[in-house]
């Protein structure tokens, strides 16, 4: 479920009858709960309410139907029922059918309504869907309802005109839903004359049955682009009901006025998203929400996109927006300050080479707007209009619908600061006929060059179409306002990690590095926008800000991406470390990202964002912010053959090699009909990361080259032997030929002689601890884990605290959302202080702490064990204790963040692999030379 459908379900629970029996079962099926989960409700089994007749939902909500005129009375009763309390109920809710109230437990805030005005406060539930709450969805739930109607409107119109979804004609289709999104925001802003005028229209000139809609919207948009004074000649003559609308232009309504046909549904849904007020959208959360509408793809995520603008605001505020702020304090009441400011802005340009359906752009159009607003009320000139273009306001997006989207948020945002700042006769007056340059572009913004687009060299663009809307999309050719400006490049491009890429992104990346030559093989897609925004700030004065998933700052990706990066003359001058990026669907985690800032200007403080461990957010300046987004030197980690810190030496696992061969499970041991000394010397049990974690259980065939007479003699090892030996003597590759005269083993055959600390290859990114263990001299670990045979104890103390988590999250990156494990880039690196026997003597009681919290809760797993959510006490005091130890041996304290931890570590490490400012690497190269 997502934001939109739990709106659409509530709209029509409220439209049915009132049922008072079926209400609170009807109302939780709307927020996504299973039939299976009401039915154990409805029967009583599940449903732990002490209110009569009530419903209680665990760690959900408390929900009472009750006598007519006894809801408040009925809040009361379920805010100091004691089952609401046990229970954990997020929300309470009473209704009697005619009005409704309702708690949300934590803040207090409560609603109170008619019955059937609750879905407007749909956004004040949406925690029962697992969705974080976001303000402007709450506030003003009309994008969501209109993003819902366009949805039904757009489906049912494809499935009647099936041609309308081919590649050929999608075009249209989307240009066709741009027109019907302004005419209904026109029409409840007396842009078009007369309340409800296109909605009115159509309802009266159509017939019921939708049969002549299409013929009705055709005359109407015609209309639109005749101007007033030709009308008389116009031919065919128009209506005199589409001649009541205005002359718009801008190419909205230009060329082709055909429209797809309308069913009665069609038309049922048009009416009802024009019956919405549409004068209270919001363009910077209606772009978002329904750039999904025209993607099949995605049309089951609607609202998925929405960034919140405090998101937002984290980007452009530090990039350029707290400055202009900051001038604006300072120029107080002086009017030549504020003049000089505001000729300022007005040569600002903003540009979002991801744009999307201009989230950043409206938002930054409109912080701007607002300061203007500002210096003009200080200037005694609040009379005057604006001297910020909307066309300084660029855009590169690669689909249409959401390019001709952002142009029309662009278009409402400019009315409505008109309206907000001028008022709404001035903002009517210049409101029409719209600007005809097109400014968003419809293109690949990592093949384009966006010198050329942002007219850098001043070469003077030039307009070659007056069609906003209209073809060619690809139009770039624009001149700018008030030239001669600075440049500002933001925005939320595309993650895409490496292994997710397709070939065409694949070769966007190659187009990108390959001048550079860099390999972008293993560069997230999101790299390929911070290196188009260096090397466009190493030609003219620019600063960039992007979204980013965290990768491009941890990880193999550092040190392909980030010297470069330097090299050209940019340098990090904000950032903020990893936090959640949420967004509107059901039980969603959010995608961890972070915001780096670049600039060229080495003048301007240098400042990194982070959250303390209550959300607080906590400001530092800094000398240098490092790729790793932390402060010190732009010292880059590199894998290492040995440990810089002289630990002992990781290695992978025994790789088979053996066509699953020389590998059993517990059920194909019997048929090896074994003797007990056969399987005591055959045969041994093996780990990786699943049957470490989970608790799986495997075997090995374990030969050593002495027992092989004895092992060939047993037909059931013989035959899995010959198998391995075929297999590896087909193998493409030389190296697993050759191996196939050893055909009884592994291609590595490592083992202990006294024990072995496995770690897994990969763990989930929700652990709070690496899962390392400790394994007899007996067990054999596969090439899916790594292995440190013999290590001493100690050794586990180190690799099981959050010093190392933190470490290897950082210089060995991710896989998807989990930790990925490299032992020459995350245990060879890892800065560890001179440790003294008592250290280590602390370190191995600390370990075996661990070890022994674990075996109390036998046979739990790892898993089990380490689920966030359910950690034992026990263990989780032993990690602790191991943490405060091994921090105090770094610091004499424990570490007050993971910030905190990784400056440490880094300064260490940096300290450990330089001599006399140089790389430790470099020095004995050229000692051996």
């Amino acid at each position: 479920m997502n934001a939109v459908e739990i709106e659409s379900a509530l709209s029509e629970l409220a439209l049915q009858t009132f049922d008072a029996a079926e209400f609170p079962f009807a109302f939780l099926a709307a927020f996504g709960n299973k039939e299976t989960t009401l039915k154990r409700l409805r029967t009583g089994n599940n449903n732990a309410s002490d209110v009569p007749g009530a419903v209680l939902q665990r760690n959900n909500i408390h929900i009472a139907v009750c006598e007519p005129g006894n809801v408040g009375d009925t809040l009361k009763a379920l805010h100091g029922s004691a089952a609401t309390t046990k229970a954990k109920a997020k929300f309470i809710l009473a209704t009697d059918g005619q009005t409704l109230e309702a708690e949300e437990m934590a803040s207090g805030e409560t609603i109170a309504c008619d019955y059937a005005d609750f879905p407007d406060h749909f956004g004040f539930f949406l925690a029962l869907a697992g969705i974080s709450t976001i303000k402007e969805i709450k506030d003003n739930p009309i994008d969501v309802r209109a993003t819902g109607r366009l949805n039904k409107l757009y489906v049912e119109l494809l499935r009647e005109n099936p041609d309308w979804a081919t590649e050929e004609r999608r075009h249209d289709m989307n240009h066709f839903m741009a027109r019907l999104v302004f005419c209904f925001f026109a029409e409840d802003t007396d842009i078009f004359n007369g309340e409800g005028l296109f909605t009115r229209t159509v309802e009266q000139m159509g017939e019921r049955d939708g049969s002549n809609t299409h013929q009705v919207l055709s005359e109407i948009f015609r209309a639109m682009n005749v101007k007033i004074e030709e009308r008389t000649d116009t031919r065919p003559r128009l209506p005199s009901w589409a001649d009541q609308f205005p002359y718009v232009n801008g190419g909205l309504f230009s060329g082709s006025t055909e429209v797809p046909r309308f069913t009665r549904m069609a038309r049922t849904y048009l009416l009802h998203a024009g019956n919405l007020n549409w004068k209270e959208i919001n363009p910077d959360i209606f772009g978002s929400m329904i750039q999904a509408v025209a993607d099949d793809e995605e049309r089951g995520a609607l609202g998925m996109h929405y960034t919140s603008v405090p998101n937002i605001l984290k980007v452009l505020n530090p990039l350029f927006l707290d400055d202009l702020r900051e001038q604006l304090e300072a120029a107080g009441d002086n009017k030549a300050k504020l003049l000089n400011l505001r000729k300022r802005m007005a040569r600002i340009r903003v540009f979002d080479p991801a744009c999307g359906s201009g989230n950043f752009l409206v938002i930054a159009y409109k912080q701007m707007r607002a300061i203007e607003a500002e210096i003009n009320r200080r200037r005694d000139e609040a009379h005057l209009g604006s001297d910020i273009p909307l066309t300084n306001f660029r855009g590169i997006e690669l689909r249409d619908f959401p390019a001709e989207i952002a142009r029309l948020a662009l278009i409402i945002a400019e009315f409505q600061c008109d309206v907000l700042y001028r008022g709404q006769q001035d903002a009517l007056a210049e409101v029409l006929p719209l600007n005809s340059q097109n400014w968003i572009i419809c293109d690949n913004a990592l093949r384009l060059d966006w010198l050329s687009l942002m007219d850098v060299h001043r070469t003077g663009v030039k307009l070659v179409t007056d069609d906003l809307f209209g073809a060619p999309v690809k139009q770039t050719e624009i001149n700018f306002d008030n030239e001669g400006g600075e440049i500002y490049i933001c925005g939320n491009p595309p993650y895409k990690g490496s292994q997710t890429q397709t070939k065409d992104q694949k070769a966007d990346l190659e187009s990108v590095f390959n001048p550079y030559g860099i390999s972008s093989k293993q560069i997230d897609y999101v790299g390929g926008w911070f290196m188009k925004a260096a090397a466009f700030s190493a030609v003219t004065k620019a600063e960039s800000a992007f979204v980013s998933t965290n990768s491009v700052c941890q990880g193999r990706i550092v040190p392909l991406l980030w010297p470069k990066i330097f090299e050209v003359g940019s340098f990090i001058r904000f950032a903020h470390t990893s936090f959640k990026w949420a967004n509107l669907a059901s039980k969603n985690a959010g995608v961890t990202v972070a915001i780096v800032g670049l600039s060229t200007e080495t003048s301007k403080k240098r400042r990194l964002y982070d959250s303390s461990a209550d959300g607080e957010l906590i400001v530092r300046e800094a000398a240098n912010i490092t790729p790793y987004l932390t402060i010190g030197e732009n010292i880059v980690v590199h894998g290492q053959r040995s440990s810089v810190s002289g630990l002992t030496e990781m290695s992978f696992g025994n790789m088979p090699v053996d066509g699953g061969n020389l590998l059993l499970s517990a059920e194909e041991i019997p048929l090896l009909s074994l003797s007990p000394p056969e399987s005591d010397q055959f045969l041994r049990r093996i780990y990786g990361s699943a049957e470490f974690i989970r608790g799986l259980v495997r075997y090995c065939l374990w030969i050593t080259d002495e027992a092989l007479p004895r092992a060939m003699g047993i037909r059931a090892i013989r035959e899995r032997i010959d198998s391995v030996k075929s297999m590896r003597e087909a193998s493409k590759d030389s190296g697993t030929r050759d191996m196939a005269k050893r055909a009884h083993q592994f291609r590595e055959m490592n083992h202990a002689t006294h024990h072995t600390l496995i770690l897994p290859g990969v763990s989930s990114e929700g652990r709070e601890y690496l899962p390392v263990g400790l394994l007899d001299n007996r067990s054999v670990v596969s090439n899916l884990a790594f292995a440190l045979y013999d290590a001493p104890l100690w050794n586990m103390a180190l690799i099981a605290s959050r010093l190392h988590l933190i470490w290897i999250g950082t210089v060995c990156g991710k896989m998807k959302t989990d930790f990925r494990y490299s032992n020459t880039l995350g245990w060879n690196t890892f800065p560890v202080p001179l440790l003294t026997e008592q250290n280590k003597a602390d370190l191995t009681t600390c370990a075996e702490n661990i070890l022994l919290a674990r075996e109390a809760h036998f046979p739990a797993t790892i898993a089990d064990l380490y689920d966030p959510e359910k950690m034992p006490d026990n263990l989780r005091h032993a990690h602790k204790r191991n943490d405060e130890v091994l921090e105090r041996i770094y610091i004499g304290r424990r570490f007050r963040n993971d910030t905190e931890r990784l400056e440490k570590l880094f300064d260490l490490y940096t300290k450990m692999t330089t001599v006399k400012g140089q790389p430790l690497a470099a020095v004995k190269k050229r000692k051996k030379a």
